[in-house]
Parts: structure tokens; C-alpha cells; sequence
């Protein structure tokens, strides 16, 4: 089958960073080929330069022989391309219906036809399998039910390629399936998939073929995935063996640090109590809608709750507001990096100090000097690849976001609970190994920790005890000796009628 998509030659700098040098590979007319390669690899500037949000310095691209000629995004949509970011690209005031249309509403004389409106779209959408009511704010949706409004839109307009970035990171498995289902039918129909993920199980069983770029160049590239082996691939993406990913060793385990006892609030179906000791590693499994996020939010006060109490160290605190929260040395890294972590058009020593007291002088003033060392302290100690600490924090990759997030709450002196939820959500091995050390660090420190997922093998792979949430309940709660995935998922499922059936786990 003959080449389809081209990039030739493409090189992209930033100021005092060069995203990509001289890429060039090719992908066939209605192959789903993967693009792999470790955060600041190259991938996301290559999908920008695709897309026509950002123009290359040199190269060009090709689609069906044709040399295209961007001047904006609207060049790229009508050129057949269409992208699904990683950041979601919706506007949380309108509905779903709406912003599928967005651009090309339906209507006469400048009147929308809302009835057609919410008709097509209420069709295409059970056509491909989503559950979304279309008359609903996307504000209302999870982040899981907005990535899939992103993934109709694509299908929608009918694009010749189409570029998902990480398109399961929010998505169940169920909704996996549905979006796995969507694919292959459009490469049935010709459409080039170009997609990129870091979990190899998904480029196996999707692509036919692959690219990994390392440091904005290429590294290898694989017209028939079926020849290469998951070990090479990870060579190749990190330049280095990384024999055992997740790196747990048991520690030693110290008093009670958190006990959070019958909290309720909005979503939690049920009251839920849980402790965390010193040293201790707490994961938090289950599917969407499971309410951990939500759970996690009513422990650091982001969200009111209607009872219950939550004590660090034996004491009662307060824990009705975010600042409450960490003054008792509970933090939280949250799910949505984008919306509820990064500030957005600032730099990163504002985003890592935004909340330490250290940098301040003695009358309350920002201390210039302070603040900068203690932001090139703490990029140093966790890695983060930026050529300055003044460095707008969007132009980060995901890996050195969260990084930086980490570093905030690092720099913020009396942290005795770390919550982190979906701390790895698109990033690359490379960068969930050293996330994962720098947890394993801290724990060892005796900080409390606890890591929510909806990944099964990265929570069983890290955490010391899992607790399993269905329908806003805790369904088990299940020691590392008896680590299971059969039972761990069978007590996330809320067909699962009997959970006392579950050997070795102690079900709620």
C-alpha cells in the first residue's frame, strides 16, 4: 500500500531547545502507526507541526503526494487533519452538542437549528458506541467522558489523518474498547491513525507500524511492528535497559500518619474511612466512576464535606479548604495537570515556589534570590529538563509538569501526606521510573502516600496495600502479599454481586 503521510526532513527550536532535527519517515494510506518516544522526545512539537498550530523551521510535510502549506490549525482541518490533544481542546460551557458542531452550527439566517443539532449528534454518537448525553455542559463530564466527546468529534468530520496523543489516559476499559473499535474501522476506511502512547500493550494490539524519536531525532522506525520485540522499543525510546520499571522495595513502616474517618460529601455513595502509615505507599484502584478522585478532593478540602474528620498525626484538622489542608501538611497533586495543577503563562520557579514560605523574607516579601535557588534546587533533585527555570511551564512536556507540581509540594515545608492522583497520566517510562523514585524516597522519609490510578499494573506495582473503590464505596481493601488482578478488578466491578467470595481480601 502506498505511503500516505510524509514528514520530510522536519526540524523545529524553541529558545534554548531544538524539538526536532531533520525527522523523516513515512505512513501508509490506512495504517494506524505509532509514535513512541520518552516526554520532551519530540512527539507533541511534531504533532503541532502536523496540525499547523506551529510551523516548522525546515521540511515539509506531505499528504497523498501533495506538499501542504500551512498558515494556521484551520489550514490543517481543511487539509483533512484533525488532532486530539492530550490536553482536551473543548469548551466547558457548552454541550457536548455544541461543541461538536462548534464552528458550522446548523441554522438559517444566522439561527441555530438546535433540534437538528442535538438529533445528528445524538445519532453518530450511538452509531460508534458513547454514552454521552449531548444537551449536558461539558464542565459536568469526567475527564474520561470528555475525552471520548474529543475522540466523536474527529469521527465526525470525516478527517483523511487523524492524530490521537494519548487518547486512553483518562478512559476506562470499557471505553478503551469502544475507542479501539472506532479505530479499526477507520483504517478499514483508508484514514491514516497517527497515535501516540506510552503503553506498549496498546501499540501492539493497534499499530501496524512505528516510529520512536529520542531527543527530537529519530531513533528507529518499524514499517511492520509485528518484527520488533517491547524491549527494544524501550531501548530504543530511552537509550538506556530499564530492567524492572516499577522499582519497589518494602520499607519500613511507622505510627499512623492520616486517618480519614467517615467522610462524606457529593458522589461518595457511602461514608469512607481509610488510614495511611508512616512510610506507607496507599493506592487507590477502580474504574470511572469510582469517585477516587472525588474522595481525594474531600480529604483536602477542595470539595465540602457533609461529615466526617481527617487527622494527620492524631489530630483533628480542620481540612475545610485547600490552605487548611496543607498548613496541616496534607497536599495534592491532581488528576488534570492542565486545569487544576500548572498555572498557565508562568514560568516554572513560579509554578514550584507558588506555595513555599521559604523564599519570603522576614516582612513578607518575595525574596528574589531565595525563590530561584530553591526552583534550581529542586529542578536539580527531581530532573526536570528545562533549559531555564524561567521557562514557561506549557512548553513542558507532561513527565516534567508533573515534575514541577511534585517540586512545589516538595519545597513546602511540613508536608507529612502526599496525595497524587493519576501521577504517571501520559507520561514515558523513562519519566514514571524516576516519578516512581522519587515516591519511594519520600515514603522511606516517613511520608504518608497516597497514589490513585486507574492503571492496575502501575497501582499493584508500586503501592504497598491497594484499596478498591466501586460506586463511590470502598469494595476492598487488599494487602501487597495478596496482590491478585483477577480479584483486584473483579472488586472494581459493580456487577461483582458476592465480593465475599474474594480470598485473602478484606471487603467492606
Amino acid at each position: 500500500m502506498q505511503d500516505f503521510l510524509e514528514f520530510r526532513s522536519i526540524s523545529k527550536g524553541y529558545p534554548g531547545v531544538q524539538a526536532l532535527s531533520n525527522v523523516s519517515f513515512s505512513v501508509r494510506k490506512g495504517a494506524v502507526h505509532g509514535l513512541m518516544g520518552e516526554n520532551g522526545a519530540g512527539k507533541s512539537t511534531l504533532i503541532r507541526v502536523l496540525s499547523g498550530d506551529q510551523s516548522a523551521d525546515t521540511g515539509e510535510i506531505l499528504i497523498d503526494g501533495e506538499q501542504q502549506h500551512y498558515r494556521s490549525v484551520r489550514d490543517a482541518f481543511h487539509a483533512g487533519v484533525i488532532v486530539i490533544h492530550q490536553e482536551l481542546q473543548l469548551v466547558p460551557e457548552l454541550t457536548v452538542a455544541e461543541n461538536l458542531w462548534l464552528g458550522r452550527f446548523p441554522g438559517k439566517a444566522g439561527v441555530i437549528d438546535r433540534r437538528q443539532l442535538t438529533e445528528v449528534v445524538s445519532r453518530k454518537l450511538s452509531e460508534i458506541g458513547i454514552e454521552v448525553d449531548p444537551a449536558v455542559k461539558v464542565a459536568s463530564l469526567s475527564i474520561g467522558e470528555r475525552q471520548m466527546v474529543e475522540i466523536a468529534k474527529a469521527v465526525m468530520l470525516d478527517a483523511r489523518v487523524i492524530a490521537l496523543d494519548e487518547p486512553t489516559s483518562s478512559l476506562s476499559s470499557r471505553e478503551s474498547e469502544i475507542l479501539f473499535a472506532l479505530i479499526d474501522r477507520l483504517r478499514a476506511n483508508g484514514t491514516v491513525i497517527l497515535y501516540v502512547s506510552h503503553r506498549l500493550d496498546e501499540i501492539f494490539r493497534l499499530c501496524d507500524s512505528l516510529t520512536v524519536l529520542r531527543d527530537g531525532k529519530l531513533a528507529a522506525h518499524h514499517p511492520d511492528i509485528s518484527k520488533v520485540t517491547r524491549d527494544q522499543i524501550i531501548s530504543e525510546m530511552v537509550g538506556r535497559e530499564i530492567a524492572n520499571i516499577w522499582g519497589w522495595r518494602g520499607r519500613s513502616l511507622g505510627e499512623e500518619r492520616l486517618r480519614v474517618e467517615s467522610i462524606s460529601g457529593a458522589k461518595l455513595r457511602h461514608p469512607l474511612s481509610f488510614s495511611v502509615r508512616r512510610g506507607e505507599i496507599l493506592g487507590f484502584f477502580g474504574l470511572i466512576g469510582a469517585c477516587r478522585s472525588e474522595m481525594a478532593r474531600l480529604v483536602y478540602g477542595a470539595d465540602a464535606r457533609s461529615g466526617g474528620t481527617v487527622s494527620v498525626d492524631g489530630t483533628t484538622i480542620e481540612a475545610d479548604s485547600p490552605p487548611h489542608s496543607i498548613r496541616s501538611g496534607i497536599v495534592l497533586c491532581p488528576e488534570d495537570r492542565k486545569f487544576d495543577g500548572i498555572v498557565q503563562g508562568r514560568s516554572i520557579e513560579e509554578n514550584m515556589t507558588i506555595s513555599s514560605r521559604r523564599h519570603f523574607s522576614p516582612f513578607g516579601l518575595i525574596n528574589p534570590g531565595k525563590e530561584g535557588a530553591l526552583a534550581d534546587k529542586f529542578i536539580a533533585k527531581l530532573r526536570v529538563r528545562t533549559p531555564s527555570r524561567r521557562q514557561d511551564i506549557i512548553n513542558l512536556s507532561g513527565g516534567n509538569q508533573q515534575k514541577v507540581i511534585l517540586g512545589r509540594w516538595l519545597s513546602e515545608e511540613g508536608v507529612k501526606v502526599l496525595m497524587i492522583d493519576e501521577p504517571t497520566r501520559g507520561i514515558d517510562v523513562g519519566a514514571k521510573s524516576e516519578i516512581y523514585e522519587i515516591l519511594y524516597e519520600l515514603a522511606a522519609n516517613g511520608m504518608a502516600i497516597v497514589v490513585i490510578s486507574s492503571e492496575l499494573p502501575e497501582v499493584m506495582g508500586i503501592a504497598d496495600r491497594i484499596m478498591v473503590m466501586c460506586e463511590g464505596r470502598v469494595a476492598a481493601d487488599i494487602p501487597r502479599a495478596d496482590f491478585d488482578e483477577r480479584r483486584i478488578l473483579a472488586a472494581a466491578l459493580p456487577d461483582v454481586q458476592n465480593l465475599n467470595t474474594l480470598p485473602h481480601a478484606q471487603v467492606r
